[in-house]
């Protein structure tokens, strides 16, 4: 199981966000390059990177600062927040990124995640963000009706890569994942699906990948705040 850390950007800086509240944002580091550094330095395999006011805007706003990034390590990045068209998709591949992931799309156009998979074999994810099994978007402020499983079961014939499954409720909230529903979700789809929210120990960690069908994790504010060191992790998971 392959282990993210997170580097969330708004304006610029790299934060941690409390259940996808931008107004309950804590900002870690003003400098995301050298976060990514650190991290890269640890020994981690890739960063998950989203540009939360991208996110909400509709279109990239850190171009920056993930600019920035790219150039300070080699690490494989992902990014999420704002990537809504296949010009901006095209953009940031050319721009070094390995992967991007597409989640307000995938509901409002999933034909366009379709058509990027298939241009871009093995770069494209699809982001699915949801509170009690129902897909939000626009940076988790719109909930919709859409049940998260048939949103992740529609796309199994797209060639997408992966599949990031957050639960907002617990997003930051240092409280443990929703492993349940991740793992349901990953016995659902022949997709790997990476977890995010709320992964904030060694235990957790531990606990996802035991499931045996969890491809990744996601974790943030856990190693921000120290309560999850990222080389005693990686070295855990292998």
């Amino acid at each position: 199981m392959i282990l993210y850390p997170a580097i969330d950007l708004k304006d610029g800086q790299a934060v941690r966000l409390l259940r996808g509240d931008m107004e309950a944002a804590t900002v870690f580091n003003d400098d995301p390059a050298g976060q990514a550094r650190a991290f890269a330095e640890a020994g981690c395999r890739w960063l998950h990177l989203v540009d939360l006011n991208g996110a909400f805007a509709g279109r990239p706003v850190n171009a920056a600062a993930v600019e920035a990034i790219l150039r300070a390590v080699d690490v494989p990045a992902q990014l999420g927040g704002g990537i809504r068209d296949m010009a901006t998709i095209e953009t940031w591949l050319d721009k070094g990124l390995a992967r991007v992931i597409l989640g307000t799309v995938a509901v409002e156009d999933p034909g366009l995640v379709r058509e990027a998979a298939r241009a871009f074999p093995g770069q494209v994810a699809v982001g699915i963000d949801a509170r009690k099994g129902r897909v939000a978007t626009k940076g988790w402020a719109e909930e919709t009706e859409v049940d998260a499983t048939a949103l992740a079961r529609s796309f199994e014939d797209a060639g997408v890569a992966a599949i990031i499954y957050t639960d907002i409720d617990r997003d930051g909230a240092m409280g443990g994942p929703n492993a349940e529903a991740t793992e349901a979700l990953a016995r659902a789809v022949d997709i790997p699906v990476i977890a995010s929210g709320g992964v904030s120990s060694l235990d957790d960690l531990i606990r996802l990948r035991d499931t045996g069908v969890i491809a990744g994790a996601i974790s943030g504010r856990a190693l921000y705040d120290g309560a999850l060191d990222l080389r005693t992790a990686l070295d855990a998971l292998g």
